[in-house]
Order: C-alpha cells, then sequence, then structure tokens
C-alpha cells in the first residue's frame, strides 16, 4: 500500500483550493460593510437586507425556482420510464438510437443544445417563456435521471417483482407497490440533481428565456457586466447554499439507499 506523500497532499490542497478558494472569498465578502467587493470594512448582513428589497432579483428567482421543480419534476418522470425500458426492455427495434437519444445531452455541447431547442421553438411558433425554459431543462435534465436511476435498475432483484405477479398484482401494481419504493432513493437522487443543474443554468436558459421570464443566472450575468456589487455576493452565497444542500442530501440519499441495500442482502443471505 502507497504512503500518502507530501507530493500528494501538496496537490491535493492546491487542488482544492484552485476550485473552492474563489467562493469560500464570494462567501466572505458577503458580510462586507463596504459597498467595495475588494475592501473588507468589517462584517454585515445588509447586503442580505438590500437583497430582499430588490425585485428584479427577486423575480428573477421565483421563476427560477419554478422552472427548477417542473423541470426537475418532469426530467424525473420521464427519465425514470426512459431507464425502466432501458434496462428490462432488453431489445427492441431501435433500442441503439432510443439509448442513444437519451443519453446525447450528457455530450452535447449546452450551446448546440440551446440554439437547436430555440430554432425548434421558433420553428412551431411557441413563443419564449417560462414553458420554454421547463421544456429545455427537462430535456437535458432527464438523461441525468435516467442514469442515476438505470443503476439502480441494474442490480434490482427482480425476483420480488416475480413474487408480486404470482401472488396476482397486475405488472402496473407490482411496479408501484414493489419497485418504485425499492428505486425510490434513485428517484429522489434523480430529482435532486435535475433540480440543481436547472436552478445554476445559465447557457441554455440564455436561449430559451424571453424578455417575461429572466432566470436568476441570466440576471446575474446581466448584473455583472456593470461591475460585480455585494448583492450579487450575497444572491451567489445563498445559490451556492441551495446547491450545496441539494448535492449533500442526493449523496445521503444515495449512500442509505446502498447501505440498505447491503443489508437487505445481508439478510437474505442468513435467511
Amino acid at each position: 500500500m502507497k504512503r500518502f506523500s507530501w507530493f500528494n497532499a501538496t496537490a491535493l490542497t492546491l487542488g482544492f483550493a484552485f476550485l473552492y478558494l474563489p467562493m469560500v472569498i464570494l462567501v466572505i465578502y458577503s458580510f462586507n460593510e463596504s459597498k467595495l467587493v475588494t475592501v473588507w470594512a468589517g462584517f454585515s448582513t445588509k447586503w442580505y437586507g438590500e437583497l430582499l428589497q430588490n425585485e428584479a432579483f427577486l423575480n428573477a428567482a421565483w421563476v427560477t425556482i419554478k422552472v427548477a421543480v417542473f423541470s426537475s419534476t418532469l426530467a424525473t418522470i420521464l427519465g425514470t420510464m426512459a431507464a425502466y425500458v432501458l434496462v428490462r426492455a432488453n431489445r427492441f427495434t431501435g433500442r441503439t438510437l432510443f439509448s442513444g437519444m437519451i443519453y446525447a445531452p450528457l455530450v452535447m455541447p449546452e450551446v448546440i443544445t440551446g440554439l437547436s431547442l430555440l430554432l425548434l421553438f421558433i420553428g412551431i411558433g411557441l413563443d419564449r417563456g417560462v414553458l420554454t425554459i421547463v421544456l429545455a431543462h427537462t430535456t437535458f435534465a432527464m438523461c441525468y435521471v435516467s442514469v442515476v436511476v438505470s443503476s439502480r435498475l441494474v442490480s434490482f432483484d427482480r425476483s420480488l417483482e416475480e413474487a408480486a405477479l404470482d401472488l396476482g398484482c397486475s405488472s402496473w401494481q407490482a411496479f408501484r407497490l414493489v419497485t418504485l419504493p425499492i428505486i425510490a432513493p434513485a428517484v429522489i437522487s434523480g430529482w435532486l440533481l435535475a433540480f440543481t443543474l436547472s436552478l445554476d443554468d445559465l447557457v441554455i436558459a440564455s436561449f430559451t428565456a424571453g424578455p417575461s421570464a429572466t432566470t436568476l443566472p441570466i440576471k446575474i450575468f446581466s448584473a455583472v457586466r456593470l461591475g460585480v456589487s455585494p448583492e450579487i455576493n450575497a444572491l451567489s452565497t445563498i445559490m451556492i447554499a441551495i446547491v450545496t444542500i441539494g448535492v449533500i442530501g442526493a449523496s445521503l440519499i444515495s449512500k442509505q439507499a446502498s447501505l440498505k441495500q447491503q443489508r437487505d442482502e445481508q439478510a437474505a443471505a442468513r435467511g
């Protein structure tokens, strides 16, 4: 077993500092008394109070939350259905094309995705607004949900479903009463992941948003062009907190599901 050398420790420290030190500085200066974001003048929470009185940011935040909730819910439903079909239906006509279309947004540049969706909405005459952003976010978040749920379905013990069918359940009842409760942690993790991705998306939303619907990342990006203000630091800190809670929640749910599966397997082996 190789020891953890000083070189590895230094490389790891520099890597984490490069990734997270700017965010730590941003959070610290969100509590700055001064209007200058680079000059520390004392601890204060007044910029959070100013942020709560900024109607433009509040409206953008409300639009962002609505879009994230609706798009993550739709993405979870569609992604779970797609994962179920891909895992359970091993062979059917067009399976390769179907799986390729599901996983394409994972490797597709966001600029291409946003531009293609913009051309689609223009072609069908759909006015850009909250609906178009929801559809766009559902499109690229669905593949992430499908990956998460597929990984759980692959390790799922199908004998439980077969036992439910032998006891008189229909296919839908077996899925609703047996399969869905077991894969629920993966479904919830997929929803949290889709919610987080929608919450901080800028590129795709900038193509599909209209004048009546501006998301928070777009609003922040527009405001930064005129200079970074302490209010933007405060708003970014709140977004970092929300995303962090979502990621930690998804990780904990996945870990608990894995531990529960191990306990069930051990119990089955002893039985």
